[in-house]
């Protein structure tokens, strides 16, 4: 007699046999379609290289001329030529009232613009600690307006000593002795102790001090280097590199300073520069950036005879070929 159990017992362990194979020979034939999709597959592209913002300062529209050239309008002028900020200069406010500044604020956020730095004046290349003193409660005031305007970026000078005319042969030279009784090395330690204690203001307000490679004793870039990386540790810390204000040959300068950029001031001379000329090659330098890492703001200055309603969307067209 046969012994149901036993065979009710194989043919479940038959079916389940078969059910395993079947699921395995299925897993198999998957894997092996996924392999084949991926072997065919075609590359995956590499995500698009990021447009360097450029923005444009309001120092385009006036070189310190008597009658300022309202920033409102430097404001539209931007919206309307394809900018994507605008960097105030201090001195060309009209005043630091909260309803004038809410009012650029205001019309920048309107235009969809940022405003990535403010530029304002100062020195610390004083022999006097109460002159310098003055000069750091200025650069605290401006951390103030910075922070209500919502500006990240301020720009610094390391200033002066103020013992030779400012002619042709200044800016080709750099050459500045320093006042009787006193050196270079004096003038590198003020600017670092008064960088440092206006660092503590800015730091609390969350505004990056970016200071400029801007004539006086930061023409030498030696000098700059020795003043910014003893207080580069600091987040507040950083550097404006501007390409027209070197000394000789620029590019080998602006090679050893753009690792440490945080924003760049590109110069042009349409119709003749108000104090100097140069013929700056923007390929070469967006290249030297691109090599450094750098994804800040580019911000124009037009520092020509030009007029700027003429000047400023020629000089837009330079670097939007070379930064795009």
């Amino acid at each position: 007699m046969q012994d149901i159990t036993r065979t009710t017992d194989e043919s479940h362990s038959s079916r389940r046999g078969w059910l395993k194979a079947t699921a395995l020979a299925g897993v198999a034939a998957l894997a092996g379609q996924s392999a084949q999709a991926e072997a065919t597959a075609a590359p995956v592209a590499a995500p698009p290289t990021k447009r360097i913002p450029l923005a444009v300062s309001t120092y385009s529209y006036w070189h310190f001329q008597e009658q300022k050239y309202p920033i409102e309008k430097v404001i539209e002028n931007a919206a309307r030529l394809g900018f994507e900020g605008v960097e105030i200069l201090h001195r060309q406010m009209e005043n630091e009232t909260i309803p004038y500044m809410n009012k650029l604020k205001r019309l920048a956020f309107d235009n969809g613009l940022a405003l990535p730095m403010l530029s304002i004046h100062q020195s610390f290349v004083q022999p006097k600690a109460e002159d310098r003193k003055k000069d750091i409660e200025h650069t605290r005031r401006c951390i103030d307006l910075a922070t209500q305007m919502g500006i990240p970026a301020i720009r610094m000078n390391t200033g002066s000593w103020r013992t030779v005319k400012r002619d042709a042969n200044y800016y080709k030279t750099g050459q500045e002795p320093p006042i009787e009784g006193y050196t270079d090395k004096d003038a590198i330690k003020w600017c670092i102790d008064s960088l440092g204690e206006c660092l503590v203001t800015a730091e609390k307000a969350g505004v990056v001090l970016a200071i400029e490679n801007h004539w006086g004793l930061s023409s030498n870039i030696d000098y700059l280097l020795e003043i910014y990386k003893p207080l580069a540790s600091s987040p507040a810390m950083g550097m404006n590199v501007d390409t027209g204000n070197f000394v000789g040959d620029p590019y080998p300068q602006f090679e050893r300073l753009a690792p440490y950029a945080t924003i760049v001031q590109a110069k042009t001379y349409y119709g003749g520069g108000h104090f100097y000329d140069l013929t700056l090659d923007y390929k070469k330098i967006a290249n030297i950036l691109r090599k450094a890492n750098f994804k800040g703001y580019v911000s124009l200055e037009m520092e020509g005879k030009e007029d700027p309603e003429t000047a400023v969307p020629k000089s837009l067209k330079v670097l939007r070929d070379v930064f795009s």
